[in-house]
């Protein structure tokens, strides 16, 4: 992982970047593409072993990390995450809000548990401010400006059937990234977030290794494929970088245009239809 000067264009070599969630899946991803890239990355993740063990491999490879252990949901625990990346790398020049409960339905609305709903907004959400909070303090009192990337979902854009807390939540992120995106700019720290469709992680492998659920989903994306976490990695990656420095409060889908498919799905006559004549 070793640096070939192809961070160049984008510029991220040296720069101190927190990713959390970065213990497994897109955060992992996030984690390893901007160490390639030159930035200097904080593993963040309540998972002591995951977190470390991304991070020794980033340094295997020639990068520089370092292993944070918080829940992000704990805000006396991301101050101390927080203090231990200024002593260790530096202060925070981005900030990758990744982390996130996903598995668990909380079914429908009106019969939802209530602890896990409250526990999937504190951690989809309320950590995701929480992390902003401790971080950005950082960015504000190093008066350089940076970025902070939210990693959303295609859940956010519309609802996932009986996953209210889910959709829930990242629907109240996208929000959350253009208020900051407001708020923040006076100190030139610029908020987007990105949001994928369907992505192929060691969790989810199970439902594309399946012949039958994987090709189907396959079929439905026109790009022909199911997303890696790598393509949410260079999304992320750009919107870090001062080549998006015009770019504030934006949100990306990174979903191979399904959401570009809807009408594809509604009913069409067998024969084209003759135009009105007037």
């Amino acid at each position: 992982m070793a640096n070939d000067g192809s961070d160049s264009w984008l510029g991220l070599a040296g720069r101190v970047c927190v990713v959390t969630g970065a213990g497994s899946g897109i955060g992992e991803g996030v984690a390893r593409e901007l160490a390639l890239l030159g930035a200097y990355v904080a593993v963040l993740d309540r998972d002591e072993k995951s977190s470390g063990s991304v991070a020794a491999s980033i340094r295997g490879a020639g990068g520089q990390a370092v292993a944070v252990v918080a829940d992000v949901a704990d805000e006396s625990a991301v101050a101390a995450a927080a203090q231990l990346v200024a002593n260790e790398l530096g202060p925070c020049q981005v900030l990758v809000n990744n982390a996130a409960l996903v598995s668990g339905s909380t079914g429908a609305l009106m019969t939802a548990d209530l602890g896990l709903w409250n526990r999937m907004l504190g951690v989809n959400l309320t950590g995701a401010l929480i992390c902003t909070r401790a971080f950005a303090a950082q960015m504000v009192a190093m008066g350089h400006g940076g970025s902070i990337v939210n990693v959303s979902s295609i859940c956010g854009h519309m609802p996932r059937p009986l996953g209210g807390a889910y959709s829930v939540s990242k629907a109240g992120l996208m929000m959350m990234t253009r208020m900051l995106s407001l708020e923040l700019a006076e100190h030139r720290i610029r908020c987007n977030s990105v949001s994928p469709a369907w992505v192929r992680t060691p969790a989810s492998e199970a439902i594309y290794s399946d012949p039958e659920i994987g090709g189907k989903r396959r079929q439905l994306v026109p790009v022909g494929r199911i997303s890696d976490p790598v393509d949410l990695a260079n999304a992320v990656a750009f919107l870090a970088s001062d080549r998006a420095g015009y770019v504030n409060g934006q949100d990306i889908l990174v979903d191979g245009g399904l959401t570009q498919t809807l009408l594809n799905m509604v009913p069409k006559p067998s024969r084209p239809m003759t135009p009105d004549k007037p």
